[in-house]
Parts: C-alpha cells; sequence; structure tokens
C-alpha cells in the first residue's frame, strides 16, 4: 500500500513541474496535469499489480518507477497539445471579436 502513495506523491509533484515548466499554462488549469498525471500513474500501476510485478524478485521497481515516468509523460502530451490548441483557439476568438 506504500508503493501507491509515493506513486501518486510523486506523480502529482510531477504534474506541478510540468504546468510550471509550460508557457501556455494560462490556458488551462494548474490541476489539469497533476490530474491526467495521477490518472495514467494509477492505472499504470493497478495493471502491474494485477500483473505480479510488484510480487517478483527483482522486478519489484516496475510498479514504483515505471508509472511516475507514464504519468508524467502522459502530463507532458497532454499540456503539450491542449496549451497549443488553446492558444491558437483563443487567439482566433480574440481576433475576430476584435474585427468588429
Amino acid at each position: 500500500m506504500l508503493s501507491i502513495v509515493i506513486v501518486v506523491l510523486a506523480t502529482v509533484a510531477s504534474g506541478f513541474i510540468v504546468w510550471g515548466n509550460d508557457k501556455h499554462r494560462g490556458t488551462y488549469g494548474i490541476a489539469l496535469p497533476a490530474g491526467v498525471s495521477v490518472a495514467v500513474s494509477m492505472l499504470s500501476w493497478m495493471v502491474f499489480i494485477q500483473l505480479g510485478f510488484g510480487y517478483l524478485p527483482g522486478l519489484t521497481w516496475i510498479p514504483w518507477v515505471l508509472p511516475i515516468i507514464a504519468g508524467t509523460v502522459a502530463a507532458a502530451l497532454v499540456v503539450n497539445f491542449l496549451g497549443r490548441s488553446r492558444t491558437r483557439h483563443d487567439t482566433a476568438k480574440l481576433t475576430a471579436a476584435l474585427r468588429l
């Protein structure tokens, strides 16, 4: 049970770091990358535990490390896509409003 708590805390922190490093962070909330990171890491943690990797000698690091990496990568991908598309959409809406 301790491994899931550590994974959650690490992925929340990595989600906030991803948010802090994004230059388009003003277009979405601070909780989005942290939420995506936690959701992906918890899902992957459950899959790894169900596959039995948490109880195999020499492979106990898999449910600890890989979910954190997967959550961080997922948060970075979502932020990259959403930040660019929201910025483009907001700029188009602002341009349309200023032309009136």
